[in-house]
């Protein structure tokens, strides 16, 4: 059994990562309501896509940690605006290759750039050993999460 101190640390950490998670909703409904904004799993698909090539849904989905179903709607939205085209391959017509444009490629190096010096200037304070430490707790949860 954790002594109290051990028990009110994780307590901070649970809500901690309870505050995370309600931060990743209001920035999901930012991008919903800003045609502009550009949300972690569309980020997630230009990255893949910019630096894997074109994929098949199947393996987006898996660089983006969705569904094949969830990746063909965002792949819908990356259609729309341009950021990627598909593409049916010729060997075998079931398959539809997801290949980044010229635009979404800008668009995925700006928002690197930007998501860069925000890190930086965010985590400037902390220590390699820290952030090496919450990498480690952030996986952990991770695979809480996903067991629940």
């Amino acid at each position: 059994m954790p002594d109290s101190t051990e028990a009110e640390t994780r307590d901070r950490l649970a809500r901690a990562a309870y505050t995370l998670s309600a931060a990743d909703a209001r920035l999901r409904g930012r991008v919903s309501r800003d045609q502009g904004a550009l949300s972690f799993p569309h980020a997630r698909a230009l990255r893949a896509l910019a630096e894997e090539g074109p994929l098949s849904i199947s393996r987006l989905a898996g660089h983006t940690e969705t569904t094949g179903a969830a990746v063909t709607q965002l792949v819908n939205g990356l259609v729309k605006s341009g950021d990627v085209t598909r593409e049916r391959v010729e060997d075998d017509r079931r398959t539809v290759l997801v290949r980044i444009t010229a635009s979404g490629l800008r668009r995925h190096e700006e928002r690197e750039r930007k998501l860069a010096a925000a890190f930086d200037e965010t985590l400037e304070h902390f220590r390699p050993a820290q952030l090496t430490a919450a990498i480690e707790v952030m996986a952990a949860i991770t695979a809480f999460y996903d067991k629940l």
